[in-house]
């Protein structure tokens, strides 16, 4: 090969390297515990990794209150490593444990900094987390505490040992039920049918959540099978829910007139009002289908 020809084709590769870099989303999912970010975005997060973009998963508490038969230190710790385990099957970049207990958690100063520092630190372009009204104090403060960060992640003077990001990121609320004082508005909607298998081992990894923890909350511990398969078989059925009005809408406007009775599964975000504030067919064509 003529050195010509060499220094073309080289040209070539750095211009597509430098295309595929500019295109790479870094999106960061928070919740409030060390399963939250994979019941709301596990699908999602899976079809984010494999088109190549960086997702870090983060829990804003250690989930060391999270059982009837077991706490603190030993629980967090067990916690922790089903985290790990479960970003292995989702072949998402990081899963992140921060060190507050679980169920005492409130929006003070020193956790919105860890939360700065975080979203700073991953370089977030997509910020993902609760709405701040729900059934469980834990959840509700961590969408206050993103929604106090959305700005400040900006402001030098702010958390000043991190340096800031040179934009605001996009900031989206995760899909839930609640209604008041607003509903749940699915402004992006993603089919995850053909990775649900994928979510349920993702979700499968905490095993002392969805095969202990939950169903003894909900009094049906007893239904739990024993054989690993039939679990994963009954934890699907138990996840899978019938989509609402207006999530059927969502869905039929993405992927055509009747595409709601086919997809059985979906994830949905709402955009937040804070952050950066794109068109919603430029934010819808982040996402992938």
């Amino acid at each position: 090969m003529d050195p010509e020809t060499l220094i073309i084709m080289l040209t070539f590769l750095l211009l597509f390297a430098t295309t595929l870099q500019a295109q790479q989303l870094r999106i960061i999912a928070i919740g409030a515990h060390p399963d939250d970010c994979d019941i709301k975005f596990a699908g999602t997060a899976h079809k984010f990794a494999k088109a190549g973009h960086k997702v870090k998963f983060l829990s804003v508490t250690n989930g060391d209150a999270g059982h009837q038969e077991m706490g603190g230190g030993i629980l967090a710790k067990r916690r922790y490593l089903e985290t790990q385990e479960s970003a292995r099957r989702l072949g998402i970049a990081e899963y992140e444990v921060l060190d507050n207990h679980d169920g005492e958690l409130t929006p003070n100063l020193e956790v919105r900094r860890q939360i700065i520092r975080a979203i700073r630190k991953w370089n977030a372009d997509v910020v993902i987390a609760p709405r701040p009204n729900d059934y469980h104090p834990d959840h509700r403060y961590t969408g206050v505490l993103v929604q106090d960060a959305a700005y400040m992640v900006v402001v030098p003077n702010v958390v000043a040992d991190t340096p800031p990001l040179k934009k605001n990121p996009i900031f989206l609320y995760y899909q839930d039920g609640f209604q008041k004082p607003a509903p749940f508005r699915p402004d992006v909607v993603v089919n995850i049918d053909d990775v649900w298998e994928t979510k349920v081992n993702a979700m499968d990894a905490h095993t002392s959540q969805f095969y202990e923890w939950l169903p003894w909350v909900d009094g049906i511990l007893d239904n739990v099978p024993k054989d690993e398969n039939a679990r994963k078989a009954w934890l699907s059925n138990q996840r899978t829910r019938a989509h609402s009005p207006v999530v059927a809408k969502a869905i039929d406007e993405r992927y055509g007139a009747g595409a709601s009775a086919r997809i059985k599964r979906v994830e949905t975000f709402e955009l937040c009002e804070y952050g950066r504030q794109p068109k919603l067919e430029d934010l819808r064509s982040l996402f992938p289908k």
